[in-house]
């Protein structure tokens, strides 16, 4: 695994698969693949056994004819995230592993490749399409790879809340949306001249989004919001995060009944948190961080975690900050990280190569814990079938349009029904959302 340099290929992990260890991801029952993808899946699901020397070969046989056909046109992706060794089948086909922040600029980057497959959750694949060329296309291998996290930040949830405080504040209010939103709320941020950010760069886009006193709505992610705020100095009473949107489906009044603290507390705020979060990340407390201390290790965590959890740890940031971390440490090091289950479990595999012990900080070896780190389900949804049949479809010229990601889609992640703009709305969303992409990135890469 790695952080990329966006400008660059991305190099790869050497994350290697061992041919006498079972992949780890867990089938999917039949009816949950789309039906161009069912005789992918029979096929799968009737091999022996999941093992590298197993799999691989099967595997082979639909990727290798699409390498072959597309050449150096085709580009594979993944997210740190992914789950069952999906992360490590791409790079062995000559894919690239990255944060959300470089998966984002790779097409814009890299214009020679004109076909985009990214083995990810939705939202990472529709940043991809803002940003592509009109002869770029994007795909993902399964579209209802979703995020918990942007589930409870719907389009149809937020924007009818944000749409009340732009009445009651006006171009006071920019908002910040984080890259786990779909494009219709990275759009909202362009109209309000605010910009994406991403958990490695939400301080500095934040920061930035307050120049003249704004007040910023920042969308989804409560926790990164809280933290973020901290790391800006904010008082504690100048944040306000509206309600659980699992209670209101998004759908309140802005008035004193609803927003804690009442309205003369929104009024003095300086930033406004959406409610959502993000399940992986809210398991962790203080008391494992106190726990893994006890016992001399170091605790990192990702900043989606919450902020008591954040204080006490060692240190925070983003998947490419621990990423760095375990890859850097010294021989002998003992890291605890609270981020998702799989990424911690690759993290775990090379850096005992290098003598570092590292463990998942729900892991306790204690009873009195119950907890145990998990991988985030909604992106184990891609798994080998998904990455055959849609390598295999786009090279016979067949493969389903609702695997096509366009700017503006929005998917049922269970159901996988699709909503499409027509063109003329899609051309008004780009140009708003990749307002807000390019915002992020010039106050990146400008610092």
């Amino acid at each position: 695994m790695l952080h990329a340099d966006a400008d660059r290929a991305l190099p790869s992990s050497g994350i290697a698969l061992q041919p006498e260890l079972p992949l780890c991801q867990t089938d999917l029952p039949l009816d949950w693949y789309q039906a161009e993808f069912k005789p992918y899946a029979e096929e799968y699901l009737a091999l022996p056994d999941r093992k590298p020397g197993t799999v691989l070969p099967w595997l082979d046989g639909y990727v290798q004819p699409a390498l072959d056909h597309f050449g150096n046109s085709l580009l594979l992706l993944a997210h740190y995230y992914m789950g069952g060794e999906i992360v490590k089948l791409v790079e062995r086909y000559g894919g690239g592993i990255a944060d959300s922040y470089a998966l984002a600029l790779q097409a814009v980057r890299h214009p020679e490749k004109k076909v985009i497959v990214e083995s990810a959750v939705h939202f990472m694949a529709e940043s991809i399409a803002i940003l592509a060329n009109d002869d770029q296309a994007v795909w993902i291998t399964n579209p209802k790879a979703g995020c918990t996290m942007e589930m409870l930040a719907k389009d149809y949830m937020v924007l009818p809340v944000a749409e009340q405080l732009i009445e009651r504040y006006g171009d006071e209010l920019v908002c910040v949306a984080y890259m786990n939103t779909s494009g219709r709320l990275k759009a909202l941020a362009g109209r309000t001249g605010g910009a994406v950010c991403t958990s490695s760069n939400a301080t500095q886009v934040v920061d930035w989004a307050r120049r003249d006193g704004k007040k910023v709505l920042f969308v989804p992610d409560q926790h990164l919001g809280r933290n973020t705020a901290a790391k800006l100095g904010m008082a504690d009473e100048r944040v306000v995060c509206l309600p659980d949107p699992q209670v209101t489906r998004g759908a309140f009044p802005i008035d004193d009944r609803v927003v804690p603290g009442g309205l003369a507390a929104l009024d003095a705020s300086e930033m406004i948190l959406w409610g959502s979060f993000c399940g992986v990340h809210t398991v962790f407390t203080p008391q494992h961080v106190d726990w893994w201390h006890a016992h001399g290790w170091q605790v990192h965590v990702h900043p989606e975690s919450p902020r008591e959890v954040v204080e006490r740890a060692d240190g925070s940031g983003s998947t490419a900050y621990l990423w760095k971390l375990v890859m850097e440490a010294p021989r002998g090091a003992k890291l605890a990280i609270g981020t998702e289950g799989h990424f911690v479990r690759n993290a775990r595999e090379q850096a005992a190569l290098r003598g570092v012990e590292v463990m998942h900080l729900a892991d306790v070896p204690d009873p009195a814990f119950g907890t145990a780190g998990c991988g985030c389900a909604t992106m184990s949804r891609n798994d080998p079938p998904h990455l055959a049949g849609m390598l295999d479809l786009l090279r016979k010229g067949t493969p389903p349009a609702a695997n096509r990601v366009l700017a503006g889609d929005s998917v049922d992640e269970r159901s996988g029904a699709l909503d499409r703009l027509d063109e003329a709305e899609r051309r008004e969303l780009v140009a708003d959302a990749k307002r807000a992409l390019e915002a992020m990135i010039e106050v990146v890469e400008s610092a």
